[in-house]
């Protein structure tokens, strides 16, 4: 089941977030705060995101803060590939059937509302076209 968490909301949270140094998914990294872990290694941790918009929706976060795909530095090259294998690994492992979406979300435009790159992963309904 779907959240009710609205597109609205998540843009006028991009547009009012800050590019702090910490934020909430390195509290989730150093286990301050719980979340629902799927996969974890010294580089990348999934977990289910908070407020799924499909019926899975997880996401995948590198260890080291990366703060937007904007900024990524071709020594990230490994790590952002890792980021994309891990998707796929984790949606096999959920058994998303007949495809999922990752989405990336990159800056206030972008509607990124954390700034700790991550892929967003949605599965297992119809996705529409155009996303935004």
């Amino acid at each position: 089941m779907c959240s009710g968490r609205t597109m609205a909301s998540e843009v006028e949270k991009a547009q009012n977030a800050s590019n702090e140094e910490d934020t909430i998914f390195g509290k989730i990294i150093r286990k301050e705060i719980p979340a629902k872990i799927i996969f974890e290694d010294e580089e990348v941790l999934a977990f289910h995101d908070v407020s799924p918009q499909a019926p899975v929706h997880f996401l995948v976060i590198p260890k080291r803060r990366i703060d937007m795909l904007e900024n990524a530095k071709e020594s990230d090259s490994p790590l952002l590939g890792k980021l994309l294998l891990t998707a796929a690994n984790v949606a096999r492992t959920l058994n998303v059937k007949d495809g999922y979406r990752v989405v990336v979300n990159n800056g206030k435009n972008g509607a990124q509302s954390v700034f700790h790159l991550h892929l967003h992963v949605m599965g297992d309904r119809q996705m529409s076209w155009p996303p935004g």
